[in-house]
């Protein structure tokens, strides 16, 4: 679930975990959580290849739908450790 989600974000992050933005830049620029790095949803296909795969990714975007379907798609090709953390207000 999404709140299971959210408690596990401290402790991910502490471990690594790498925290992307999916919004457009003008987006992220007005405001993101810090640390955050800004992959557009668009942009995630041709920039996956510089994320390690074995670290966890916690995706977030302005209320989760976007987050949502990057899990999916790093799912799909062959990251194993995603979490969507919904909007990046709920991030530390």
């Amino acid at each position: 679930s999404m709140v299971h989600a959210r408690r596990m974000v401290p402790g991910l992050i502490q471990q690594g975990a790498v925290v992307i933005d999916v919004r457009a830049p003008a987006e992220f620029s007005s405001g993101h959580a810090a640390g955050s790095r800004n992959i557009p949803l668009a942009d995630l296909e041709h920039t996956s290849k510089e994320l390690d795969p074995n670290r966890w990714i916690i995706v977030c975007c302005a209320s989760g739908t976007r987050s949502g379907m990057a899990r999916r798609w790093l799912l799909r090709h062959g990251f194993q450790r995603v979490l969507n953390a919904g909007s990046w207000r709920n991030l530390p």
